[in-house]
């Protein structure tokens, strides 16, 4: 199941990041919907679990300005939006697995799959940029918080 997840990010990645470049272009047709739906279509004998790529789309979307507030301070010579967009995609999924999937996914394994998404899809320094983002996010806001039993 494991490769099947990993596939299942991809397909997130892509409709996040095509989600954001649509709408960024002001275009009023765009919903992520049919875009989520078109992009498991392609992989429709592949993906088992559609329910974990659906929860992991709309939990990014849902949670998007509060994840975009916790990277501002972790990464502060990169303003958000000139963060690459896919890098920015990539950073939101691991931050959102590391917060809100914590019980599900290992904190390894959500920094691991970012830098993976991040080496397959981002730049030469994405890999690591992503890496030392979702690294601190997880000293500084999972580690701490779980340390402490405070709620997140």
């Amino acid at each position: 199941m494991a490769s099947n997840r990993h596939l299942g990010r991809i397909v997130a990645l892509q409709t996040l990041y095509e989600f954001e470049f649509r709408t960024q272009s002001k275009d009023t047709t765009v919903d992520i919907d049919d875009i989520l739906a078109r992009n498991l279509e392609r992989y429709k004998t592949t993906i088992d679990d559609k329910e974990f790529v659906g929860k992991l789309v709309n939990g990014v979307l849902a949670e998007c300005d509060n994840l975009d507030s916790k990277i501002t301070p972790i990464a502060p010579d990169w303003p958000i939006d000139q963060i690459a967009r896919i890098d920015r995609n990539i950073l939101r999924i691991g931050l959102y697995e590391l917060l809100f999937q914590n019980e599900v996914i290992p904190p390894k394994v959500a920094i691991n799959e970012a830098v993976e998404l991040a080496k397959a899809f981002g730049s030469e320094n994405s890999s690591k940029f992503i890496n030392g983002v979702l690294g601190t996010a997880y000293r500084t806001l999972v580690e701490d918080i779980t340390n402490d039993g405070a709620a997140i």
